[in-house]
């Protein structure tokens, strides 16, 4: 028990490293396009989890998910939703990291977790705390701020929350398999994905062939740098408790926050930092309640 608990301790950590310096791997391929990109990184991810389907023997899991999905049309819907709400996460992530925008999108993946409480009200009935009305009150006005900063709203932040925390709760309403979801998801983008690509390699436009060899094949590797932290993720997911696993999920806005001060060199001024500072003490009310009720203080 103790030796899966750390485990998974170890499986979230490699997660949320590898989802926070991911920014440097999306910079390595700034001369293609996000479109591009993000079709080869759906590409590639679909292979790589049919290899690993393949060789943990998943593969009956994977037809028998299939068939009932098959069957019950409104599940089937909702993966078709995931699918599709993932992809936009994912071309809103690269674009933002290729465009200066990598402080936008750490305040994304740290208001993501006030997200999913709002989300749990709505979509689930769940209870609203009192230190949770306060968290999400002050991450309100840290956006505000933010707002007010920039003359507009920071739709970068507010989209990558939104699309994360919905398909999190379509996950949560599918209840299937991690390995079978990922691949089925990217199952069903491939066909958009090799239209776009074949379309521009048609045009001569494209940034994978032998033309281009190290760019392909960091292109290709968009597949594996995609998979590994979701496969890692949901053996954190279920070898920890939720509360543990909260915990976690904070070192990956960190990094790309870090990374994107002081490798990308983005502006981060007193405003912004007034902005962090709501953020940061909405996470930090929110973080000790849900540890309280965790241990039913």
């Amino acid at each position: 028990m103790q030796q899966n608990r750390h485990f998974g301790i170890l499986a979230a950590l490699g997660c949320y490293v590898l989802w926070g310096i991911l920014p440097l791997y999306w910079h390595l391929l700034a001369e293609a396009e996000a479109n591009e990109i993000l079709s080869h990184r759906i590409l590639w991810s679909l292979v790589f989890m049919l290899i690993v389907v393949g060789l943990t023997g998943r593969m009956e899991q994977l037809k028998k998910d299939c068939r009932e999905l098959w069957q019950n049309k409104k599940r089937g819907l909702m993966l078709v939703a995931a699918a599709i709400i993932i992809s936009l996460n994912w071309l809103i992530y690269i674009w933002a990291v290729n465009h200066n925008h990598v402080i936008d999108t750490s305040v994304g993946y740290y208001i993501n977790p006030l997200v999913n409480v709002l989300f749990g009200v709505v979509l689930f009935g769940e209870t609203l705390s009192a230190p949770k009305k306060v968290s999400i009150a002050l991450a309100a006005i840290g956006i505000f701020l933010m707002t007010w900063q920039i003359g507009k709203l920071p739709w970068i932040s507010v989209a990558l929350a939104l699309t994360f925390g919905s398909y999190g709760a379509l996950k949560k309403m599918l209840q299937l398999d991690p390995f079978t979801s990922i691949t089925l998801e990217t199952l069903l983008l491939f066909p958009f994905a090799f239209y776009y690509v074949a379309n521009l390699t048609a045009a001569g436009a494209a940034h994978f062939g032998p033309a281009t060899p190290a760019l392909s094949l960091l292109l290709a590797g968009a597949g594996v740098a995609t998979a590994i932290p979701l496969i890692l993720f949901s053996y954190g997911a279920n070898l920890l408790p939720l509360n543990v696993l909260g915990f976690f999920q904070y070192i990956s806005p960190s990094l790309t926050l870090l990374l994107g001060i002081f490798f990308f060199n983005e502006p981060f001024g007193f405003t912004r930092l007034c902005t962090f500072g709501f953020i940061w003490l909405a996470l930090i009310v929110f973080t000790v309640s849900e540890w309280k009720a965790s241990h039913g203080k």
